[in-house]
């Protein structure tokens, strides 16, 4: 094995929730504000996953007083505390990015049921 693959078999994490793209997650973050350290939670729907490895990352979107709002995570970070899927969304497509024109009620996805 590599050294460059041992390296990054360590700081991957153990546990990764299975999300796809559609869900509708919560992403809990760790900021820190000076010597303080809280966690924000940034919810929103995952409109694109890319990559793969230690260099895997996804995309969340959502709309704040009218304005959308996208934020890119990489999956195996250590400032990521947890990734909860509130609800799964039916798509066919990889990437959502036609939800970038979308306003109003056009941004609601069919529901995914299991």
């Amino acid at each position: 094995m590599n050294i460059i693959d041992i390296l990054e078999k360590e700081q991957m994490k153990k546990t990764i929730p299975q999300f796809s793209i559609g869900d509708q997650v919560d992403v809990s973050v760790k900021i820190i504000e000076g010597d303080k350290e809280r966690i924000q939670v940034f919810s929103g729907i995952v409109i694109a996953k890319n990559g793969g490895s230690l260099q895997e990352t996804f995309t969340v979107r959502r709309i704040v007083q009218g304005e959308g709002v996208e934020r890119v995570f990489p999956v195996h970070s250590p400032k990521i505390a947890d990734i909860k899927v509130i609800k799964s969304g039916k798509v066919r497509r990889a990437k959502l990015y036609y939800m970038r024109t979308r306003t109003g009620k056009g941004t609601r996805l069919q529901e995914k049921f299991e």
